[in-house]
């Protein structure tokens, strides 16, 4: 089938697929991805982007795809190694054609000195789960506001959150402040959080991920679809929300977060506008 979006020309193919096990088919995932762009493309704007693709549907295994793929539009801008930069709807609307269902972002810029943003990925070892992830989301937001920082949480579409922040500096330093302040909390709460990357100390408690801060580390993008039984989002979150806690992964559909859009606007603007 061949379209045109802003001018674009693109073909698609296998529209009726379903891409998750709930029927979710791929026509339905272009048509979000379609849909969302006008808040996704600024936190996608002029970072490298890579890509986890569901060619089979979310219930088969999928691969990671880093380098742009053969046959790319000439449009598509890549960067200086090689991978995806995406600017506009159109290649939002190709990706989601390829069945990239996990679109995931650098904390900084094609070409920039360093990092715009710190990120803190929220990771609970069971039976921690969202809750315990919520009082450790809402302790670094009051945290990072020492330091004069705003916070903005997400869910990070599965069983976790990330928690983020505007942030200047070299790629050593964004490093640094991240691991001292999950060390802080680590040794502040030694029963709830650890900030060790080994997975045999994370049961029953939340990994703050300070590492997603890392030059080759790429975070789930804000508005992102997730693979799983069924299309969940990696969605915004009011503070409010974060404290009353009457969520799960499940609650942030495709459906559900354009209409969040339509009413909210998009909570991480401010974030995805800070100065470089």
């Amino acid at each position: 089938m061949k379209v045109s979006v802003d001018s674009r020309e693109l073909s698609l193919s296998n529209l009726d697929k379903p891409l998750y096990p709930d029927g979710t088919t791929k026509a339905e995932v272009i048509d979000y991805y379609h849909r969302i762009a006008s808040v996704m493309l600024p936190h996608l704007a002029d970072r490298a982007l890579t890509r986890i693709r569901f060619p089979d549907g979310a219930d088969r295994p999928g691969f990671f795809e880093k380098n742009a793929p053969p046959k790319k539009p000439a449009w598509v801008p890549v960067s200086p190694d090689g991978l995806i930069i995406c600017q506009e709807p159109a290649t939002l609307v190709w990706l989601a054609n390829l069945a990239a269902l996990e679109l995931h972002t650098h904390q900084w810029k094609v070409g920039a000195p360093g990092p715009d943003r710190v990120v803190f990925d929220l990771d609970p070892g069971p039976p921690a789960g969202l809750d315990e992830c919520r009082a450790v989301a809402l302790a670094l937001r009051d945290r990072l506001a020492v330091d004069g920082r705003e916070a903005y949480p997400k869910t990070s579409g599965r069983k976790g959150m990330q928690v983020s922040s505007a942030f200047t500096g070299s790629f050593d330093e964004v490093m640094s402040y991240a691991r001292d302040i999950a060390a802080e909390f680590a040794a502040a709460a030694t029963d709830m959080v650890t900030d060790q990357m080994a997975k045999e100390l994370r049961p029953g408690k939340v990994f703050i991920d300070w590492s997603q801060n890392n030059q080759a580390k790429t975070t789930v993008c804000v508005y992102s679809l997730r693979a799983g039984p069924t299309p969940t989002v990696s969605a915004p979150l009011t503070w409010d929300e974060v404290a009353h806690g009457d969520f799960t992964a499940a609650t942030f559909g495709p459906a559900e977060v354009l209409d969040r859009v339509s009413r909210l606007g998009d909570l991480h603007a401010a974030l995805a506008a800070a100065p470089t």
